[in-house]
């Protein structure tokens, strides 16, 4: 690991000015003289501050895996959980759990071809293009082009968009999110009866497309990005794929991508079906339809990815407080938030500061709620009966890969891991009124959280934007899909003291202009007053479950409980 100066930096951040602000929590938490509030009491918004801004600060490099900002960061959250008296968190005796991942950079091309005339397309402005198999040049040449809708295999709906096409070497053209149906009694909004309606299901994630892809053998996938349904500008696209792209290191090909994933835009699309004499929006409006049937555009097109790899060491960092009952204490609540970023691009124009991601609020926000959260549980007379252990992720800005890789190799068992609750990207901008769910309605850890809110004198409310497909896009999900009840906030859009539609303003204007970008930097009017409260509730939600004498379940009807009872029936030998 790199060599750094902590404590040079620190004094370096506290000189240029940062304000100690100590915010208070509820006053419920104020007045009350139990050890639990007196816990929460500890976490202080001065020190939550803090951590942001040395985690968003130039001198870590926008935290990016593989680089020397990544191990600083890495460096520093093993000396604050050292600092802060919590236990190695990997069973081994130390902080750290290593994740092999790949690093791949690559230069692509594509040319499409119809009719004798041809389509060269610009990286970046036209397309992103990459690919996770270990050979200096991937190539595809004269794959059929074949649009197949929404790429979607949806046995529950009645929905299959390929209806036994062979798909086998081809490359496939599909829309993003899931297919957009209309209600047929009110064509204003989306049959609900499908695809959960506007809520976003897995099968609108842009993984399961390239998954069910690679299934099925096709050579690569394009997908088209469209802002409204994709939830991001086509910036965020070309930010996070267009560079260095990782991986877990798999030894090999990654058998859940095709040759060549890419994306392309709207404009592009419309090009290329043009191309071939079709249209595009004619076309998309018959993939809305269960009798949809993938088909070729009578084009083919020619990829090539010029390109180099290299392993890279990174890992998780892990922190741990033993649990008090003797029986439970083998058992743990996880707090999980990832620590890495975009990193630094010199390429782009103006000094250092302006080539940093710095990604304060996403998610320098979420490792330091990590860390007052371990104060606050450290501050407590008697630990939980259950343990709690505090994983920062690496390379979840990469794919979750980190939380996929501790979800896959674990260490603590699954069967005796009984929840998680993730944190990223706090909310800044003050106190709610409501409290936002992501992924509403999937587990009883939110009957915990609605007791909790009620304390403090707020209201649970389902996720906001369900169509933008949240639930799938942060760490909590990998700890989902291996069966452990996983609990994710987003920001309550009632703000205290504000007025009717200034929480979805701020969100849409983070999302538009700071999101994935190097202005995601500390804001002079951030008001950490809405941190400090979703703190007090997290601890509170999370000291309940550590102490209660049952675990949380997946409820009826969750894609994940099967997943989670046989996690359950596997308890490991004593």
């Amino acid at each position: 690991m790199a060599h750094f100066s902590f404590l040079h930096s620190t004094r370096a951040i506290l000189a240029a000015g940062l304000v100690c602000i100590a915010l208070g929590v509820h006053a419920t938490d104020q007045t009350a003289e139990t050890p639990t509030a007196q816990a929460i009491q500890k976490m202080k918004a001065s020190a939550f501050l803090h951590h942001i801004k040395v985690l968003s600060s130039d001198d870590f490099e926008g935290r990016s895996v593989g680089t020397h900002g990544g191990e600083v960061t890495e460096q520093y959250l093993v000396s604050e959980f050292q600092r802060l008296g919590l236990t190695a968190g990997n069973p081994d005796g130390s902080y750290l759990q290593a994740v092999p991942l790949s690093g791949h950079t690559g230069a692509p091309t594509a040319s499409v071809h119809a009719g004798g005339r041809s389509l060269d397309l610009h990286f970046r402005d036209d397309f992103v293009a990459w690919s996770y198999q270990r050979s200096k040049r991937v190539q595809i040449k004269e794959s059929d082009l074949v649009f197949a809708g929404y790429g979607v295999i949806a046995p529950e709906y009645g929905w299959d968009d390929f209806k036994g096409l062979d798909v086998k070497g081809k490359t496939l053209i599909v829309l993003i999110n899931d297919p957009q149906v209309p209600d047929p009694k009110d064509p204003t909004r989306l049959d609900d009866t499908l695809f959960k309606g506007k809520a976003m299901t897995y099968y609108g994630r842009w993984t399961y497309k390239y998954e069910t892809a690679a299934a099925m053998g096709a050579a690569a996938v394009l997908i088209v990005h469209e802002t409204k349904t994709a939830a991001y500008p086509w910036e965020v696209v070309v930010n996070s794929n267009s560079n260095e792209n990782f991986d877990i290191d798999y030894g090999g090909d990654n058998p859940r991508f095709p040759k060549v994933p890419a994306w392309i835009t709207t404009d592009t699309a419309r090009a290329i079906f043009a191309l071939a004499g079709k249209d595009f929006d004619a076309l998309k409006a018959t993939a809305l339809k269960r009798d949809f049937h993938a088909q070729s555009l009578g084009a083919n097109i020619d990829l090539t990815v010029d390109k180099s790899w290299r392993n890279i060491p990174s890992h998780n960092v892990l922190g741990r407080i033993e649990g008090s009952d003797p029986s439970l204490r083998k058992e743990v609540v996880v707090y999980s938030a990832h620590w890495d970023h975009f990193g630094w691009n010199p390429s782009l124009p103006g000094k250092k500061t302006d080539q940093i991601f710095h990604g304060a609020h996403d998610n320098a926000s979420g490792v330091a709620a990590l860390l007052e959260l371990a104060r606050a549980y450290r501050a407590l007379p008697t630990p939980p009966r259950r343990s709690i252990l505090f994983i920062a992720t690496t390379a979840e800005e990469r794919g979750l890969l980190g939380a996929q890789y501790y979800a896959t190799h674990p260490l603590i068992p699954l069967a005796h891991t009984v929840a998680d609750i993730n944190m990223d990207g706090m909310n800044v901008h003050g106190r709610t009124h409501d409290l936002e769910v992501i992924g509403y309605g999937n587990s009883d850890l939110e009957e915990l959280l609605s007791q909790e809110a009620q304390r403090q004198g707020r209201v649970m409310v389902p996720e906001q934007v369900p169509e933008h497909g949240h639930f799938f896009r942060a760490d909590h999900f990998e700890f989902a899909k291996v069966g452990i009840p996983s609990l994710f906030l987003g920001t309550g859009m009632d703000f205290v003291g504000r007025p009717s539609g200034y929480g979805r303003a701020i969100i849409d204007h983070y999302t538009e202009h700071d999101y994935h970008k190097p202005t995601d930097i500390v804001r002079a009017d951030w008001d950490l007053s809405g941190a400090m409260q979703d703190l007090a509730l997290l601890f509170r939600v999370g000291y309940d479950v550590a102490q209660a004498d049952h675990v949380p379940r997946w409820k009826d009807g969750s894609e994940f409980k099967t997943k989670g009872d046989i996690r359950l029936q596997n308890q490991p030998s004593e």
